[in-house]
């Protein structure tokens, strides 16, 4: 395994100056934006694609820090009902597809996206109950119509370009935000699809992480570092199902933070061990979005807690057997 970072809270810095940084605190790999909601700050796909020459110079600049690059990161809805919206991200993506392929990487995060309703939608509807049974018209018009269709032709592309692994984050909002959803996407578009495998959203659904790994053995195809507190008071009262702001941090059902800050080091222990016992050895990526700390002080308590959690060698034989 490999300790690494999602770069995009680290905007205000040049990515000389984030990867200086990074390198310092032990960082091994980077997870960088290229479009979408990650944005383009450190990688900028049209200026890199347009010259080769800044391919060639990004590429020494990774390797004068020490650093790998875990995967591009490109999340966006591409069958937004909104044409021009959709139209973005999916050309966000098929860039990103292009530059991974100059950069010897082969994994691209992404959303699944989610579709409207019907054909003259305007924005995306996210259906999360059976009944009434509109709502079951809703997911077989998004799944057959749209998605699989969609992620179809997108797969094909990727792997056109050298992309073998689509880490799709399984976030709710989106069509693939479960265990569940994530296997039906995969089984009906085939083996590229995978998992951007982030705790944090699975956390407050309910969803044990370890159990959902063993689900997904196979098919984990990166991994956020991203913790998840639950206000069981809060929750108590409203449940988990929360549209409250972010920034009202202490009337929430639940808040995104640092690791160790909202599960417990046990727990974590026992994802890093599942893991490896799926057999997964990429990065883990830590992503910082904790409304209670600065980029830096998450960053650096992200990585401190991780370093002795990380399982970096590989397994010895099973000498007491």
């Amino acid at each position: 395994m490999k300790l690494g970072v999602l770069t995009v809270p680290l905007y205000g810095r040049s990515v000389e100056d984030a990867f200086a940084y990074l390198s310092g605190l032990g960082v091994q790999a980077v997870e960088i934006g290229t479009g979408g909601f990650p944005g383009n700050v450190h990688l900028n796909p049209d200026e890199m694609l347009a010259d080769e020459g800044k391919i060639g110079a990004f590429k020494a600049l990774l390797a004068k820090y020490g650093l790998t690059i875990s995967a591009l990161s490109c999340h966006g809805n591409p069958v937004h009902p909104n044409r021009h919206t959709a139209e973005k991200d999916n050309s966000d993506f098929e860039k990103t597809c292009r530059l991974a392929q100059k950069l010897d990487v082969d994994t691209v995060v992404t959303f699944s996206g989610c579709p409207g309703d019907f054909e003259g939608a305007k924005y995306p509807n996210w259906v999360t109950s059976a009944w009434p049974n509109d709502f079951n018209e809703i997911l077989k018009y998004q799944w057959d119509e749209v998605l699989i269709p969609y992620w179809k032709k997108a797969v094909a592309f990727a792997e056109k370009h050298g992309v073998k692994k689509i880490a799709l984050e399984m976030h709710p909002g989106f069509c693939v935000y479960n265990t569940s959803t994530l296997l039906r996407l995969r089984e009906a578009v085939g083996s590229a699809i995978g998992a951007n495998f982030d705790p944090s959203h699975l956390l407050w659904q309910g969803i044990r992480p370890t159990e959902s790994l063993k689900a997904l053995k196979g098919a984990v195809y990166h991994f956020h570092a991203k913790d998840t507190r639950i206000d069981e008071f809060n929750k108590a009262v409203n449940g988990v199902l929360e549209t409250t702001s972010y920034a009202n941090i202490i009337d929430r059902s639940w808040v995104f933070r640092t690791v160790g800050y909202g599960t417990s080091e046990t727990e974590w222990r026992a994802i890093i061990s599942t893991l490896r016992a799926i057999g997964y050895d990429g990065s883990i990526s830590i992503e910082h979005e904790d409304a209670l700390m600065s980029v830096e002080e998450g960053l650096e308590k992200a990585v401190e807690f991780l370093k002795p959690l990380l399982i970096y060698e590989t397994p010895a034989d099973a000498w007491w057997i």
